[in-house]
């Protein structure tokens, strides 16, 4: 089905504006894939926070202009999924595992901060822990000094009820 001037328009502003908060972009050819498959990964793109779409080249192109994602344009060729996510990890496990799943998708490049990604270093990214992961880590390292001093100040009134406890079987025993 083809669109209209606004129709294209509209799918360009989309695009434009779902891409601009992005952090990481990956295109990926997806010929071969059967259309319950393609619906599953667009179920865990959305799931992780991915923005996932299937958008002719040329409107990709026009979508991508001036963006961090600019770099891409020369890429844009065959049948290919866009794939964006604010978090640069997210996007790229969501495609590795996909295609590791399945054979037919194929990831053909990336980028980040203007600069392009080749598919070993999407796979390399795709290894690194999530953002939620890394604030569950760091979040665990803040709390370590505190849990440690209150462990610490626990075991004052602790010891000192332990002593009174020895001291009472003492006397009874005596």
């Amino acid at each position: 089905m083809s669109l209209d001037l606004e129709g294209k328009k509209a799918v360009v502003a989309d695009v434009a504006e779902s891409i601009s908060g992005a952090q990481a972009a990956i295109l990926a050819e997806y010929r071969g894939l059967t259309v319950s498959q393609m619906t599953g990964l667009r179920a865990d793109a959305r799931q992780a926070g991915v923005f996932l779409r299937i958008v002719k080249n040329t409107l990709t192109k026009r979508a991508v202009e001036g963006s961090d994602f600019e770099c891409l344009q020369e890429h844009l060729i065959g049948p290919l999924a866009l794939a964006a996510s604010e978090d640069p990890v997210a996007v790229a496990k969501v495609l590795s595992k996909f295609a590791k799943e399945h054979g037919d998708l194929k990831i053909v490049i990336g980028a980040m901060n203007g600069a392009l990604l080749s598919e070993d270093e999407i796979k390399v990214l795709a290894k690194l822990p999530g953002r939620d992961e890394l604030l569950a880590q760091l979040i665990g390292v803040m709390q370590a000094p505190v849990q440690k001093l209150v462990q610490t100040l626990n075991e004052v009134p602790g010891s000192f009820v332990r002593t009174l406890a020895a001291v009472q079987e003492a006397k009874e025993a005596a």
